[in-house]
């Protein structure tokens, strides 16, 4: 998990990716949906929908939680973002477009949250699901602990 990097980097790539992917499916890209969408992307933490509703109070708008919550619904529908369950707040997608099983290291010291995926884990958790003849429509699943950098900075303390 990267701790300093240029989030400006991240935030261009996953807006053109936005902009690329919303053109492609006939998807209005609209102004808000595309701050959101730059707020999530400012750092690797998951940001909770009131947050961002006081970021753009900030910025001068006057969205109200309603209007977050559709814009937030259609970056989910869209395959932009995913939902932190656990913490019931959002976090920008990697990769978005491609149909894929996410599996989020959530650190608990600094709350960075990195999205990985792994096949096996996925085939595994789909494989115990048809054993009981169980149906998934969804598949995510959320590990808490220590990333690297915190964890090296508790053992150097």
């Amino acid at each position: 998990m990267a701790h300093s990097h240029n989030h400006e980097v991240c935030i261009e790539n996953a807006v053109e990716e936005a902009e690329k992917i919303c053109a492609e499916r006939g998807s209005r890209f609209t102004d808000l949906r595309r701050r959101i969408l730059t707020m999530i992307w400012q750092g690797h933490k998951a940001v909770k929908a009131y947050d961002l509703l006081d970021q753009l109070a900030t910025q001068g708008g006057s969205a109200k939680p309603p209007t977050v919550y559709r814009a937030l619904d259609f970056l989910m529908e869209e395959g932009l973002v995913h939902k932190i369950e656990s913490l019931n707040a959002y976090i920008g997608c990697p990769h978005p477009g491609s149909d894929h099983v996410s599996q989020f290291l959530i650190c608990d010291v600094c709350g960075i949250v990195e999205e990985v995926s792994s096949d096996a884990l996925g085939k595994a958790v789909s494989s115990a699901a048809a054993a009981q003849s169980f149906h998934i429509k969804g598949q995510t699943l959320e590990l808490h602990g220590i990333c690297q950098n915190c964890n090296g900075k508790k053992q150097a303390a």
